[in-house]
């Protein structure tokens, strides 16, 4: 509790009004959250970028386009505070004005990288630092693929902008999928090793980013009125069992995730799959509080 008072932290509590309310709907949610700076009802409306720390000049850019692009369209833009693209997407997003939050695996009293203690400054000014991990805990190798969900926990939907075959990012990008989550991957050079995981995602049904306009459009649901989406056929061809009994369920109108996994007898995981590459095929379309309905 000194600890608590001399870095200006408080507490967040699962099953409280001041928890965020995203968060609480995750399995495996934190029951308490330690932050610095605020979290704001505006919050709800945030996307995560994640990648590689060892970045290309590649990586650098979009990161930082997307970042500012999407502050500018005010979303909250959710990282780790790592190395590399975390680092990147937090000043960018800080650069415009925008709201960032980073979570971290270690406890608030010792912010690791250490190199990034003025920039944690930074987004606890503009936003909030959290973690689930006591004041003085130390940032060990196996709390970094829990600390993930928290960030896909806390998003609408990731964003991979780099990442290898074996990144760490990637953890962050299942557990997106997991929650019912968007995944989004930013394509690369199909010979490029730092692009290899992010290239695999979008074979795997991940939503192709080109730029923000992509993910807000994924999100919101935006479509141009000049050019309306044709409507599949009544019943649409190459459909695998999942994706026609789920086609079947939706035929009444729209439902949330929780309701098909338990009316249809089936894991969200193996659901939320099954709806990402529907979404592909445009045949169903992602609604505000994790419902989907046909296109």
């Amino acid at each position: 509790m000194a600890r608590i008072g001399r870095h200006g932290v408080h507490l967040r509590a699962l099953g409280t009004p001041e928890y965020p309310a995203a968060l609480a709907q995750i399995h495996a949610a934190p029951h308490l959250l330690y932050v610095r700076g605020t979290i704001e009802p505006a919050d709800a409306k945030a996307v995560a970028l994640v990648g590689s720390r060892k970045y290309t000049g590649y990586g650098r850019r979009v990161a930082e386009r997307l970042a500012t692009d999407l502050a500018r369209a005010g979303y909250t833009v959710i990282s780790g505070l790592a190395r590399g693209i975390d680092g990147i997407a937090h000043r960018a997003a800080l650069q415009v004005g925008g709201r960032t939050i980073a979570v971290l695996a270690g406890g608030l009293s010792r912010i690791y990288p250490p190199e990034h203690t003025d920039l944690a400054e930074d987004v606890a000014a503009a936003g909030a630092l959290v973690t689930e991990t006591p004041m003085a805990g130390e940032p060990l190798p196996g709390m970094f693929p829990a600390r993930n969900r928290i960030i896909s926990g806390l998003s609408r939907g990731v964003v991979i902008i780099e990442a290898g075959e074996k990144s760490g990012a990637l953890i962050t990008a299942e557990h997106a999928a997991e929650q019912g989550r968007v995944v989004f991957a930013v394509p690369g050079p199909v010979d490029g090793s730092s692009s290899a995981g992010t290239n695999a995602l979008i074979r795997q049904g991940g939503v192709l980013v080109r730029g923000a306009e992509d993910i807000i459009e994924e999100l919101e649901g935006v479509r141009s009125a000049a050019a309306p989406a044709a409507q599949p056929a009544a019943s649409p061809p190459e459909l695998d069992e999942v994706q026609r009994r789920l086609w079947d369920f939706l035929a009444e109108g729209a439902r949330h995730l929780d309701e098909m996994a338990q009316r249809l007898g089936m894991p969200v995981p193996q659901l939320s799959g099954a709806l990402m590459m529907m979404e592909m095929k445009k045949l169903v379309r992602r609604l505000p509080g994790n419902r989907y309905e046909r296109r």
